[in-house]
């Protein structure tokens, strides 16, 4: 990163790309909650319907679909942690000021880190920068595409077993 005159136009632009980022965590919680949640309704009242003849197999594709939804809306929200990581802070792709990579220092090494970072208004910019970067590629990589999996299984499974449902009707008419 090249050097950058310290100022307030700086750090308000870090903050508020941070403030964003969390926003957006918490968004892609909620939306994975509401995605949970409604996997878990609909295979409940669907249950009952497993002994009907018409509906047992789109009661099957849904509930087959819902659980779907509630594995991949589990797994969006789920820690994502390494417990045997240990940062190399002379890397410069190590992001000292997230949680994850930091956890497993002793606090002598991390307080000896972030003194060093905080001497340099060039590395405080450039731990933001890294910071600001990692959390928005573990937003798209992680919490929304596996929220976008949920949803997108969840609308799968409406209309498959939709659609299996008026395939059962039209067979039974038939027959």
């Amino acid at each position: 990163m090249t050097p950058i005159a310290p100022g307030t136009h700086l750090d308000h632009l870090l903050r508020q790309t941070r403030m964003h980022h969390a926003q957006l965590s918490s968004m892609a919680d909620v939306k994975a909650n509401i995605m949970l949640s409604l996997a878990a309704v609909l295979t409940t009242f669907s249950i009952g319907y497993l002994s009907d003849p018409v509906l047992r197999w789109p009661v099957v594709v849904l509930i087959l679909f819902c659980g779907a939804t509630a594995l991949f809306a589990a797994y969006a929200v789920m820690p994502k942690l390494n417990f045997d990581y240990r940062p190399d802070v002379k890397n410069p792709d190590c992001n000292i000021l997230f949680f994850g990579n930091f956890m497993n220092l002793e606090y002598e090494d991390f307080n000896q880190i972030m003194d060093e970072i905080m001497h340099s208004s060039d590395k405080v910019y450039e731990a933001q920068v890294r910071e600001v970067y990692e959390l928005g590629v573990y937003l798209g990589h992680q919490k929304y595409r596996y929220v976008r999996y949920a949803y997108l299984s969840f609308i799968a499974g409406l209309v498959s077993s939709g659609g299996l449902l008026i395939l059962v009707e039209i067979f039974r008419l038939w027959q």
